[in-house]
């Protein structure tokens, strides 16, 4: 024991956004993770299990910015080269679709694993999630984006959490906006950067200077505007006319995903917001996000993201989802604590006694081994029954309430 250190010095406290989970929630999400693994092996999706460290620049393929401050580097001592501890987990799946797969037609691939984070995301405090995501390639249809928006759904349903509401967005509406004003890569950032914030004034003294086109002024204007119920597709329709043909057809694919998740889920809430840009550095089309009341953070995120796999020479049509199981889990009122009914087995040597406990363990019974000079103390133990030797033979017996 080092002298210099206290017992009491807290060298049990944990960096801020690092957290252990105990054994009851513990087991709840491994149970979950399995339960989520069956659903996606039900729908053709295949796990894959990436490194926590690979080289740096194959991590932030296609991120942008972003995900570099998040990504904890270090120098790997055998090649000299910059390596990184995983901040997110699709970077990585793209890598393993186009290097190792090289499928001809779609290609269904998950994931559940933890990464690290130098700092907290809009998913919560946590900087180790438990990231858990499925992702579709090959295919550059609505109907693909449809299959993971309904996986996301079906898996917060897994998780236990209720009351969801599911916002939709697609961010070729601003970027073909932006593109038609002409507007550069810094002002197209200033322009995003308020338009996250509904930043109404700013926009408008932004559109004053930057762009003479009135129709495109007013478009781009509009856009803080159009959010709410799936009115706001009208609304747009309205607003967009004249706008480049590619803005009139994001809007057809997310009027076509409404249409599709109110006859799948015709309770579940859907809103819309097209100045919604998550992700915009690398989302192409469709982006959508689940939320739950009383948490300001989505709970669960995704979206296309087309060419991601381009710079490992093989670029793809790709949309996909994740979520954090941690955070999705801590948000629960309360986690289910599944009651485990213990058989105690008093210590002995008696070779019948370990032949009969090998053979309740095989029958997926939890049986505790009893140690020489344990104090007994079956409700600490959760054990409700016990192995007694009766006239010569060992049987299980229930133990008294």
């Amino acid at each position: 024991m080092n002298e210099g250190l206290k017992p009491d010095s807290g060298r049990w406290l944990l960096p801020e956004g690092i957290e252990e989970v105990l054994p009851s929630q513990a087991r709840y999400l491994e149970k979950v993770r399995q339960e989520l693994f069956q659903l996606f092996d039900g729908w053709g999706y295949d796990l894959v299990i990436p490194p926590l460290v690979e080289f740096l620049d194959s991590l932030l393929v296609g991120t942008g910015n972003d995900l570099e401050l998040q990504t904890f580097k270090l120098t790997d001592q055998l090649s000299g080269r910059l390596m990184g501890v995983r901040a997110d987990i699709t970077p990585q799946i793209a890598r393993i679709e186009a290097h190792h797969l090289k499928n001809q037609g779609p290609t269904r691939l998950c994931y559940i694993g933890e990464v690290l984070r130098t700092r907290s995301d809009g998913f919560g405090r946590n900087r180790s999630p438990l990231q858990v995501g499925a992702e579709l390639y090959g295919h550059s249809g609505i109907e693909s984006d449809f299959e993971v928006l309904q996986l996301m759904v079906e898996s917060l349903s897994i998780t236990g959490i209720t009351n969801t509401h599911v916002d939709l967005g697609h961010v070729a509406v601003f970027r073909l906006l932006a593109d038609a004003a002409a507007l550069d890569e810094s002002q197209e950032q200033t322009l995003f950067s308020a338009l996250q914030r509904k930043a109404k004034p700013e926009i408008e003294e932004f559109l004053d200077q930057f762009v003479l086109d009135q129709s495109l002024h007013k478009m781009l204007s509009g856009l803080a505007d159009l959010n709410g119920s799936e009115g706001v597709l009208s609304v747009a329709r309205e607003l967009f006319k004249g706008a480049p043909e590619g803005v009139l057809k994001a809007l057809d694919e997310l009027q076509w995903l409404a249409d599709a998740m109110k006859d799948l889920y015709p309770a579940l809430p859907l809103y819309f917001d097209l100045a919604e840009l998550r992700g915009y550095k690398y989302q192409t089309g469709v982006v959508f996000a689940a939320f739950v009341p009383g948490h300001g953070q989505e709970v669960a995120r995704g979206g296309r993201y087309d060419g991601i796999g381009q710079s490992f020479g093989r670029a793809r049509p790709a949309t996909g989802f994740s979520l954090d199981l941690k955070t999705v889990v801590g948000l629960l009122t309360a986690v289910p604590v599944e009651k485990l009914a213990a058989i105690f087995a008093p210590c002995s040597s008696d070779p019948e006694l370990t032949k009969l406990v090998n053979q309740l363990r095989q029958q997926g019974n939890r049986v505790l081994n009893e140690l020489p000079g344990q104090k007994i103390d079956f409700v600490e133990f959760g054990c409700n029954q016990i192995l007694e030797n009766k006239n010569g033979r060992w049987k299980v017996s229930k133990l008294p309430n």
